[in-house]
C-alpha cells in the first residue's frame, strides 16, 4: 500500500545535464512494508535509464556509502533503494535523483516489472464483427508498451448507437463496415490497415511540434 500522505517529506530531484537535456525523467512511487520504505522508480520513457537516489533525512535508517546506479528498462519499474524507518519515527527526508541515459556497465541490474504508459494520442479501438484487419492491430498493440481501450461494437449498445450517428450520413453505413475504426486522440480513422500506419498517426502531433 502506498504511503506517500503518511509522510512529511520535502522532494529534490536533480537530473544529471544529459538527462535533462532530453527531458528524459522518471517518476519515484514510495512503498511501505512494514518496517521498511521501498523507492521504485518508474520509466515512462522508450528507452533505458541508469538511476541512483540519494535520500537524507530523519526517522530512517539505511546503508552508508555513496549512491549505485540500478538499470530501469524502457517502460519499466525497479526498485532502486529501501530503508528502515526507526521504531516509533515518522521519517521526514529529501531525495535526489541522478539519471542518465549514458549507460554504464557497472550499473546494478535487478528485477524488472514492464509498465504500459499513455502514447501521444489516446488510442481507442472499434471492432466490428468479421473484422479483417482486427488480429493486425490488436496483437502488436498487446505487444507494445501503450495502453489503449477497445470496444467490440455488437457487444455495446451505447457504443453502437454512437458509431451509427457519426456514420449516418457515410458513404459507408456502420452495418457494411468489416474493419477496425480507430479513434486517435477524439480523430476517427477508418482507412488504416496495420498498426505500423496508426503509430504513424499516433505520433505526427509530436512531429508536427518538431
Amino acid at each position: 500500500m502506498l504511503k506517500n500522505l503518511l509522510y512529511c517529506l520535502t522532494i529534490a530531484i536533480a537530473f544529471s545535464s544529459s538527462a535533462f537535456s532530453q527531458e528524459l525523467t522518471v517518476d519515484i512511487e514510495e512503498e511501505q512494508k512494514g518496517n521498511r520504505l521501498f523507492f521504485h522508480a518508474i520509466n515512462k520513457n522508450l528507452v533505458d535509464l541508469d538511476v541512483a537516489i540519494t535520500v537524507e533525512g530523519t526517522g530512517i535508517r539505511q546503508r552508508k556509502g555513496a549512491a549505485r546506479k540500478v538499470r530501469v528498462p524502457a517502460t519499466s519499474k525497479v526498485n532502486l533503494l529501501s530503508v528502515i524507518i526507526e521504531r516509533g519515527q515518522t521519517p521526514k527526508y529529501t531525495y535526489t535523483l541522478d539519471v542518465s541515459k549514458e549507460l554504464s556497465r557497472r550499473v546494478i541490474i535487478r528485477e524488472s516489472k514492464k509498465i504500459k504508459i499513455d502514447p501521444n494520442r489516446p488510442i481507442t479501438i472499434y471492432l466490428p464483427d468479421n473484422c479483417r484487419n482486427c488480429d493486425s492491430l490488436i496483437g502488436p498493440l498487446d505487444a507494445s508498451p501503450y495502453k489503449y481501450k477497445s470496444y467490440v461494437i455488437s457487444e455495446s449498445e451505447g457504443v453502437q448507437k454512437q458509431l451509427e450517428k457519426t456514420f449516418a450520413s457515410s458513404s459507408r453505413p456502420l452495418a457494411e463496415i468489416d474493419n477496425a475504426i480507430i479513434a486517435l486522440g477524439g480523430k476517427m480513422y477508418l482507412y488504416i490497415e496495420t498498426y505500423e500506419e496508426m503509430m504513424e498517426k499516433v505520433n505526427e502531433a509530436d512531429e508536427m511540434k518538431n
